[in-house]
């Protein structure tokens, strides 16, 4: 699989055109399969865009979906959607404690048919098999729900225990990498915001103060994480963004606060072979943890924000990039500047649109002007994008 230095996460801004049609479905002024036409007619749109900009990643910009993890709780068997959920329902330190719509588990979690594969079919037909290395992925985290609902997460009647509640999720996921990968698909991203709540001192106190362990719950994730793709292929790639909130209408992140809290565990016991990182604004805080990362894993540093149309300086991020370099080079494992750089890619530092309409202040036209950004400074950097 090439190795893409101008990289992104996944979603894409949605063409008007998009926007209304599914506004017109959930009106009942169109037909699913009317939908169906019109995000086909856009994803063939949005993969000719990536391939003539000449990125290495391609997604289908998420266009089939809302949310950034639609596709995969909402398809399970054994999930009940509740509306205007009760706020004891929600943990004290999750983003938030009320949301119009939930889901918890009444029931044994199954999967009863693929959850993105007649998407990743769609994506290969329109990109060519010249491009299919180059197909991406993305799907929601497994501690998503367990985060926000704790001991609600799933009813007596379904679960006893967490253990058995991830082990049934566990197998899912194992699945459905397996699926993906007969089907020809060789990278898959899972986006995980929670991961980034232990680095923040605000979320690991209201942790603390409802009696949980943050370093307990946090290695309890990542064995999660680990075993869901415990029995992938070889060369089938597995990365994770480590993602802060891009949703909210002030722009602002959900989660502040430095990797320093997180790094030696998600990058020397997370099985993952690349962390996408968001690292555009100081609440990210220093390049410093990257001084833990192994020889056989890689960084895509995430420094371009899709919250702002201003440009960033390309000499600044050319700087960056080199600083993060010497940061690896120089760190537990020391080796040669050059060696680092390779292990390091640039992209935004999140999906350019993370829900369906994106940011109004962020334009399509800015969102061209960003990928081009990213690719002249990946060809300056390392000869290519």
């Amino acid at each position: 699989m090439p190795i893409s230095r101008a990289d992104h996460v996944g979603s894409f801004k949605r063409p008007a055109s998009l926007l209304q049609k599914r506004i017109d479905f959930q009106n009942g002024e169109c037909s699913a399969d009317e939908l169906k036409a019109s995000e086909d007619e856009a994803i063939a749109g949005i993969v000719r865009l990536q391939t003539d900009m000449g990125l290495d990643t391609i997604t289908d910009g998420e266009f089939r979906r809302t949310m950034f993890y639609d596709g995969f709780f909402d398809a399970l068997e054994g999930v009940k959607v509740i509306k205007e959920p009760p706020e004891h329902l929600f943990q004290t330190f999750n983003f938030v404690r009320y949301m119009p719509v939930t889901r918890i588990c009444v029931g044994k979690l199954k999967r009863t048919r693929p959850l993105y594969g007649e998407a990743f079919d769609f994506l290969k037909s329109v990109a060519g098999p010249e491009n299919v290395a180059k197909l991406k992925l993305t799907m929601g985290s497994p501690e998503w729900y367990h985060f926000r609902h704790g001991k609600y997460t799933y009813e007596s009647t379904a679960y006893s225990n967490d253990d058995d509640y991830f082990a049934d999720l566990i197998q899912i996921y194992r699945e459905e990498f397996h699926d993906l990968y007969s089907r020809g698909c060789r990278h898959i991203q899972i986006d995980d915001p929670i991961l980034a709540c232990f680095c923040d001192v605000r979320f690991r106190k209201l942790m603390a103060d409802a009696d949980v362990n943050p370093e307990d719950l946090l290695d309890t994730y990542i064995r999660v994480l680990n075993e869901c793709i415990a029995d992938k292929p070889s060369d089938l790639i597995a990365s994770l963004h480590i993602c802060r909130g891009n949703v909210r209408p002030d722009r602002q992140p959900f989660v502040r606060g430095p990797y320093d809290w997180i790094a030696k565990k998600v990058f020397t016991k997370l099985n993952f072979e690349r962390f996408y990182l968001e690292y555009d604004a100081d609440y990210s805080g220093t390049f410093e943890p990257l001084r833990y990362l192994p020889r056989n894993k890689q960084v895509v540093l995430g420094l371009v924000s899709t919250k702002i149309p201003q440009l960033e300086d390309p000499n600044v991020l050319r700087g960056r990039i080199m600083q993060a370099a010497e940061v690896i080079a120089r760190g537990e494992i020391p080796r040669p500047t050059e060696e680092a750089l390779l292990q390091l890619s640039i992209s935004p530092q999140c999906g350019f649109a993370s829900h369906a309409a994106g940011f109004e202040i962020f334009t399509y036209e800015d969102m061209l002007k960003k990928v081009t950004l990213l690719t002249d400074v990946a060809r300056s950097v390392w000869g290519q994008t």
